[in-house]
């Protein structure tokens, strides 16, 4: 009769591990680690990715494009739902950035990128008008093309030049906006998306938008003047385009498609002293409501 006592382990290296001997012995085991991909989001595939900045904005894109409110189990918030186009529905997923500027767009783009990968992104929201004809209170500017102003070489007494950096958005994308804009005129025309302005109509142009760090405030401002001089059409400025378009850049090297990109800003100040917050709301709503005018076209 054999009679086993236990583990003989000879050599180098062994490992064991879950094993039990003896008369009533017992294996304890812990449950593997739940996948950091939460199960909505698995291998399903995703239309559109939508980053804003302000509660404002993300706010009027939950509510047009009526979106619900999910968390992944690392403790990240987005918005979630189907949106019904004329042939197709749309799975579409908004986040929030943590704040304002180009480095946290990056990140929250890297968040969608990781949990949901789609196949567009579009930054919606707000934007200083630089333009004093096309770039009016409540109108909306959609940007295929992004001029980020902040690269400078500084020389000595004060002489400072700037060296901006143009991209342009993937052809598809560019050929959906021009055709969205040959069906309904240049400018296309909305009314105000809020109770308070609903009998108003508002202009929807096409343009460049001027991206950097600066809040600007003053109608005298060099980077004002410096953007003009770059560029006739650019209309508007903010601070998260020139991120969005940086990442799409860097992230084209990948095997697997890069999605397309697009920027949809309502005008709610002129980058002048009279900026304020009393137009926020216009703005973000007209922008999320030209966005899902859009869809169709760019999806």
């Amino acid at each position: 009769m054999t009679s086993n006592k236990g583990i003989i382990s000879r050599g180098d290296n062994n490992a064991f591990s879950t094993i039990a001997i003896g008369e009533k012995a017992q294996v304890s085991t812990t449950a593997p680690a739940p996948s950091a991909k939460p199960a909505a989001e698995a291998d399903v595939p995703w239309d559109l990715g939508i980053v804003t900045i302000l509660s404002e904005e993300l706010r009027s894109v939950i509510d047009v494009l009526k979106l619900q409110r999910h968390k992944t189990p690392s403790g990240l918030y987005f918005y979630q739902g189907e949106h019904t186009v004329a042939d197709a529905t749309l799975r579409v997923v908004a986040t929030q950035t943590q704040s304002q500027g180009q480095r946290s767009t990056m990140a929250a783009l890297e968040n969608l990128r990781r949990h949901y990968n789609p196949r567009l992104w579009a930054l919606v929201g707000i934007a200083g008008g630089i333009h004093d004809d096309h770039a009016r209170i409540g109108n909306v500017i959609v940007s295929t093309d992004v001029v980020y102003y902040e690269n400078r070489k500084i020389n000595p007494r004060g002489d400072t030049r700037r060296r901006g950096e143009h991209r342009q958005a993937p052809a598809h994308v560019v050929h959906a906006v021009n055709a969205y804009f040959t069906d309904h005129g240049t400018p296309a025309r909305i009314n105000g998306q809020v109770a308070a302005h609903a009998d108003q109509q508002y202009e929807i142009h096409p343009g460049v938008i001027g991206s950097g760090e600066a809040v600007i405030a003053d109608r005298a401002s060099e980077i004002r003047t410096y953007l003009t001089a770059y560029h006739e059409k650019v209309l508007a400025v903010d601070m998260e385009a020139g991120g969005l378009s940086q990442y799409w850049q860097e992230n084209s090297v990948h095997g697997a498609a890069n999605p397309g990109w697009i920027v949809i800003r309502g005008v709610s100040d002129n980058a002048d002293e009279h900026k304020a917050h009393s137009h926020h709301e216009l703005a973000s709503r007209n922008a999320a409501h030209v966005l899902s005018r859009l869809l169709p076209y760019l999806c």
